[in-house]
């Protein structure tokens, strides 16, 4: 039975770069092509979604019958510049956040549901 020994196999794994003087560019190369991936599959929509929420929340007027992220479901007698106000039942009014406002009534929500862990 022949032995093997190890210093007949070839180590690959350690030889030298075949081209020890490179560009620097070329070594950082990689690193941007990850950024960038990641900036149109994550930061571009999400940019996107914000701009359609602010614009929803902009966009609210009294009158308006919406639900919020909590599951109330109101209709608007009164905005401000950073809350509405919530007429729930009858001579029930409360004050919420803007950005509590998830969507009209009867229709797909603006704002994304947050997924729990």
């Amino acid at each position: 039975m022949p032995v093997i020994s190890f210093s007949d196999v070839p180590l690959l794994a350690m030889a030298p770069p075949a081209d020890g003087n490179a560009p620097i560019w070329v070594q950082f190369l990689p690193f941007a092509l990850i950024l960038g991936i990641f900036y149109f599959v994550i930061l571009m929509p999400m940019r996107r979604r914000q701009k359609k929420v602010s614009e929803f929340q902009d966009a609210l007027k009294v009158g308006d019958k919406v639900i919020t992220t909590s599951g109330l479901y109101g209709v608007i007698t009164k905005v401000n510049d950073k809350s509405v106000q919530l007429q729930i039942a009858d001579k029930v009014r409360i004050e919420v956040a803007k950005a509590s406002v998830g969507g009209l009534q009867g229709q797909e929500p603006v704002v994304p549901e947050s997924s729990g862990l």
